[in-house]
This record gives structure tokens, sequence and C-alpha cells, in this order.
């Protein structure tokens, strides 16, 4: 009894501290954050990356939302939040460097990118299997996030990009470990798909990371 009231707690955990964050990252100003910072040429790297960023935010957050509404489980629609404070960051950057929006008036699933819009729809299918299946998928997207972000920091130097790329990437860590608790509570596993094991293995051992924008 013991271990399962443990077990039970432990979930109840892993599902609202996500939302706990974001109630946290709203009490900031992001944007005027990020618009502190000086306004800085643009090399050919950091705009890719704006514009694939947005849209990959996007598809984390479209995904979430399609699979809460199969599951009605928390953890999707709290990450979702998160998600969609992300999304909203790398706007602000647009804007701030009059960078066409991708995401524009696309609804949710829809999307400019048609490498993300296929990793999208392979994603809503297996998400929507089992409830194991989309604590997978979420596993898979912030795997993926970690990764482009991992790229994207080797290649730029603009400090407002810079700092919301960092951000984003605790966020995406602090995913990944809510999702991956997720599968082991589920009898399931997860290997790396983006990222080295290594790499995976030295997130989902670490401790959550804590302090907001």
């Amino acid at each position: 009894m013991k271990n399962l009231l443990i077990v039970a707690i432990m979930i109840v955990v892993t599902a609202t501290s996500c939302k706990k964050d974001e109630e946290k990252t709203s009490s900031n100003d992001i944007g005027a954050q990020i618009n502190d910072f000086p306004k800085e040429s643009l090399n050919a790297d950091e705009l890719a990356s704006l514009k694939i960023m947005r849209e990959e935010e996007k598809l984390a957050h479209d995904v979430y939302m399609n699979l809460y509404r199969k599951w009605n489980t928390p953890i999707f629609s709290n990450i979702a939040a998160s998600e969609q404070t992300h999304s909203n960051a790398v706007l602000t950057l647009l804007n701030k460097y009059q960078i066409t929006d991708p995401v524009g008036n696309n609804a949710e699933g829809i999307f400019t990118d048609t490498t993300l819009q296929t990793i999208y729809n392979q994603l809503v299918v297996k998400g929507n299997s089992s409830n194991l299946d989309g604590f997978i998928v979420g596993a898979t997207v912030e795997d993926l996030d970690i990764f482009d972000l991992n790229h994207w920091l080797t290649k730029i130097d603009n400090q407002d990009i810079k700092f919301v790329y960092e951000n984003l990437n605790k966020g995406s860590r602090n995913h990944l470990r809510s999702f991956y608790t997720q599968i082991l509570q589920s009898g399931g596993t997860y290997k790396a798909q983006y990222l080295t094991q290594e790499q995976l293995e030295a997130i989902i051992n670490s401790p959550k990371e804590t302090g907001s924008w």
C-alpha cells in the first residue's frame, strides 16, 4: 500500500510540475525580456532556425492537444500550455526582426514545413494507439526539440536568440523527464531517437531544472 501511494504521488507531481512552471513563467513579461536585448544582424543559420523552431514548438503544442483530447491525461494539456509559451517567445523574435511568421493563420495540425507536417501526421497516428504510446510520442517530440536546439545553439550568437533557445531547451529537458517517468510508470521503455542514448540518460538521470524565464 505504501509503495502504491508513493507511485500515485509521483504521478500527480509529474502531471502538475509543468503547469506550475508555466504559471511562474506567465508572471514574467517574456516579451519585454527578449526585447531588452540588442537587435543584432542575423546570419543565415539564425534566420533558418527561427522559422523552424517557431513551427517545431507549434508541432509540440498541437500534438499534445490532440493527445489530450484523445486520452484526457493532464500531462498533455499542461505541457501543451508550456509549448504555447515557447512558440510565442519565438514569435516575439520573428516580430522583432521583422521576419514573416511561417505559422500565420495555420490551424492546429497544419504546417508550412513539409518535413514537420509529415512528422506531425506520424506522431498523431502513433500517439492515438494507446496512452503509453502517447507518452512515447511526447518523449520523441522533446527528444527532437532538444536535438535541434542543441544544433542551433552552436550556430547562433545573437543574445536574444540564445536567451530564448536556452530557456526552450531547459523546458524541453524537463518535459522529457516528465514523459519518461510516465512511460516507466506505464510499463514501457524509451530509447533515444534523435539524441544519443548517452545524452538521453544524462538528462533523465539528472534532477528537474527549476527557475522560470
